[in-house]
């Protein structure tokens, strides 16, 4: 009897199956990772404990993936142009996004022993109220096939968010700002490449076809980074203090974060490298995706973790 090893068809066969099982590895860990990172972050700092930490963690990133898949479908289809496209999810992620909105007025209302009529009272209850209704609305101007009208609510929410995640006393306006910007920008980036590289997939019968839309996108992210950097500076020299980076929950998750986009921007310099020299870029790019997924959790962390201005010797 002769061995052979595994046919084409076989390793085509076995390629999906062994992509889900990484893909429901890394998803198991980036729920082991939400849900414990603000605890493990604010070991030692004698920072407060933060009730329900990990369940609003993951609450507000499912906030921040709704948006990004939503805005990001926006406008990738934009940058796909005409051909096949994928099959549209924005009206799952609005819908998703409007849910976990609802979850944060549910789980304040239980941390804080209220009825949800008291919550809705309070100043956050009303944020995440307005929140969740921009989501419905978005995810009624997709199911009347309007989905171009969802851009006004979603704006909406991101600057419900921004104000939400910026309650301090000292100039909320700035931050609220840089945040409407900061988080626009990163759902842009991580929106915009999943899209592309789900239509670049439906078109890989035509490399030439699938690496022009991913040039297309490349050419925005550039300036979706440039916006990130000069916001992402300015909201860290304002927000946290250098003499407590290293002794605070929220100086810990940021060199996370940090280190995340060094790396995610990185794989995106190099997938830009093999495109000029036409060379395949979708590698680098799941990678990139991957790296920004991880951002994603930690940006929900941020806005878990204690304001570390009180720990402050300045």
């Amino acid at each position: 009897m002769t061995l052979s090893g595994p046919s084409a068809r076989d390793r085509w066969v076995r390629r999906p199956a062994v992509a889900a099982g990484l893909l429901a590895a890394g998803g198991l860990a980036a729920l082991l990772v939400a849900y414990l990172g603000a605890r493990f972050a604010g070991r030692g700092t004698g920072e407060l404990r933060i009730p329900a930490a990990g369940t609003t963690t993951l609450l507000r990133a499912a906030v921040i993936a709704a948006l990004a898949l939503h805005l990001g479908e926006l406008t990738g289809a934009r940058l796909a142009g005409p051909g096949r496209q994928p099959r549209g999810r924005s009206l799952a992620a609005a819908l998703a996004g409007a849910l976990a909105a609802a979850g944060q007025i549910a789980l304040l209302a239980t941390v804080n022993n209220q009825d949800l009529a008291t919550t809705y009272g309070t100043s956050e209850g009303q944020l995440l109220l307005l929140m969740a209704n921009g989501f419905l609305a978005a995810a009624g101007c997709v199911a009347l096939k309007r989905p171009a009208l969802a851009v006004l609510p979603l704006a909406l929410v991101i600057g419900t968010e921004a104000l939400r995640a910026h309650p301090e006393a000292y100039t909320p306006e700035i931050g609220a700002v840089l945040t409407v910007f900061h988080l626009t920008a990163a759902c842009l980036w991580t929106g915009g490449l999943l899209y592309v590289l789900r239509t670049m997939w439906l078109r890989r019968d035509d490399p030439a076809d699938a690496r022009a839309v991913l040039t297309r996108y490349a050419r925005l992210a550039c300036w979706l980074y440039a916006t990130l950097a000069v916001t992402g500076t300015f909201s860290t020299l304002r927000r946290l203090p250098a003499d407590v980076v290293l002794s605070t929950a929220y100086g810990r998750v940021l060199i996370v974060k940090l280190a995340l986009v060094a790396v995610a921007s990185a794989l995106a310099l190099t997938a830009r490298r093999r495109m000029t020299r036409g060379d395949d870029a979708q590698l680098p790019a799941r990678l990139e995706l991957a790296l920004l997924a991880g951002v994603v959790l930690t940006s929900a962390i941020l806005t878990v973790v204690p304001d570390p201005h009180w720990l402050s010797m300045r």
